[in-house]
């Protein structure tokens, strides 16, 4: 199957890796989508400061599932952590800018 230098718990590992590679992507392919403007309206830091904190969360989780650094290294944690703060709190309030502004009701633009 995997080989014999591969266990169970290697293979879990490897599988929460990819997860988080796959968490800290979606979080920063949404930051790229999103205007600049709308991370200061919505009261969040700016755009240049989340991608930069994305990009690193994103390369450090890549290396993770390739196995350059360990899935339970600080960086890898600290990648989950910084992706889930963006995923958590920053994308709800600044999607509303996506679509052309903030006069956006429950419905729909008005």
């Amino acid at each position: 199957m995997l080989g014999s230098t591969y266990s169970v718990l290697d293979l879990i590992f490897w599988l929460l890796s990819l997860g988080a590679l796959i968490l800290s992507a979606w979080a920063l392919i949404h930051a790229i989508r999103i205007p600049t403007q709308a991370f200061p309206a919505a009261g969040k830091q700016t755009k240049p400061l989340w991608l930069v904190i994305l990009g690193f969360a994103t390369l450090f989780t890549f290396a993770a599932v390739v196995r350059y650094i360990s899935a339970l290294s600080i960086f890898t944690i600290a990648a989950v952590i910084a992706s889930g703060i963006y995923l958590a709190d920053v994308k709800p309030a600044v999607n509303g800018y996506r679509r052309g502004g903030g006069n956006q009701g429950p419905y729909g633009p008005w």
